[in-house]
């Protein structure tokens, strides 16, 4: 079973969001901030992460940043409200798999996660 990993400092959205992901047969947990998924990282196996990209402390792109100076790969959506065409290509740049606005439409996320996990990394 695929493991999937919600990083968003919105803990209502991670809630309704991990239930989601848990009725359509995915593992789901979430963590509220940047520091904390490196944390669950450290302790579970994680085969997607949906990213917030505005959160307090560390936010979604010094997650990405961090990933990548750490050369952990994994594949990330980043799933966030300030949707533009920069934050997209940054977070393209940084490593991120593929970007969805909120809010969302889960049959499209779910969608946008099959596809990703499918990918090669």
């Amino acid at each position: 079973m695929e493991s999937i990993l919600i990083v968003d400092d919105d803990v209502n959205l991670c809630k309704v969001l991990k239930e989601e992901l848990i009725e359509v047969g995915y593992e789901a947990d979430y963590v509220n901030n940047g520091l904390a998924a490196f944390g669950y990282l450290r302790q579970n196996r994680t085969d997607l992460i949906l990213l917030d990209l505005k959160m307090p402390g560390m936010d979604g792109f010094d997650v990405l940043k961090e990933l990548k100076a750490k050369k952990i790969e994994l594949k990330v959506i980043v799933l966030t409200a300030y949707a533009d065409v920069k934050s997209a290509i940054d977070s393209a740049k940084l490593g991120a798999s593929d970007f969805i606005s909120k809010p969302y439409d889960f049959d499209e996320l779910l969608i946008t996660i099959r596809k990703v996990l499918q990918r090669d990394t």
